[in-house]
């Protein structure tokens, strides 16, 4: 059994068992009834707490006289993300998709970071984060090209050639299942085995663990700016014609 994180343990006790509860009326039954949330669900609740907060808390502070630091580094950040999406995608689709791209963003970038801070975890070195986030995108790109395309979906994976459409139509399915782990694995190594390095080395020589956080930060940055690029990616190609 894994060793609870301050924070999960304050979870468990103060919500662990209605949590419990209702989950026995859904028929599912945790491992520990009386401590249904482990350290990931627990990090991603305090990842989507904080992002809450940091929202309301600029948004109270909003100011087009004087807009403060936070507010301009926000203000930077949503442009980067809506001036990618418009290369990516074609203009328009970067301001279309863009709430959900800059969210999912935040979200990749907090769950990365938060590992950083001493008694906590980062959520997305544990595969099950990095699997519903890709879940998320797989299931939203197809939805947008369905919506978009209606039944002339299913032509983007028959390929140009009629008699290859069966064998086309095999290989685009696993490779459509393939993004899902491509996205999910790459982000989960390399925040796995960041806080392993990291915990490794602060334990042998604490001098060299603070090389290895700023290696971390810059691997956190990197990781969450490809598996946002890659999400536009997979809509820009659900959005575009068959051919």
């Amino acid at each position: 059994m894994e060793t609870q994180l301050w924070f999960t343990h304050w979870l468990n006790v103060v919500l662990g068992p209605s949590l419990g509860a209702v989950l026995g009326m859904l028929g599912v039954h945790p491992a520990d009834p009386r401590a249904p949330f482990n350290n990931t669900f627990s990090m991603e609740i305090l990842v989507a707490l904080i992002l809450a907060a940091f929202g309301t808390w600029l948004g109270m502070r909003l100011s087009v006289d004087a807009p403060r630091a936070w507010q301009g580094l926000t203000e930077v950040a949503w442009n980067a993300v809506e001036d990618q999406g418009e290369q990516v995608m074609g203009h328009g689709s970067g301001t279309r998709f863009l709430n959900f791209l800059f969210t999912l963003m935040l979200f990749i970038l907090a769950a990365n970071l938060i590992g950083l801070i001493p008694g906590f975890m980062a959520p997305t070195a544990d595969a099950s984060t990095t699997l519903g986030l890709a879940l998320v995108v797989f299931l939203l790109y197809h939805s947008v090209g369905i919506r978009k395309h209606g039944f002339r979906y299913i032509k983007q994976f028959l390929g140009p050639v009629w008699w290859l459409a069966p064998l086309m139509l095999v290989i685009e399915f696993f490779g459509h299942l393939a993004r899902v782990l491509s996205l999910s694995v790459r982000l989960y190594a390399n925040m796995f085995a960041g806080d392993l390095i990291i915990g490794v080395f602060v334990a042998l020589l604490p001098i060299t663990g603070i090389v290895f956080m700023g290696l971390h930060l810059f691997v956190a940055l990197l990781q969450t700016y490809i598996f946002v690029v890659l999400a536009m990616v997979y809509l820009a190609g659900a959005l575009a014609e068959a051919h």
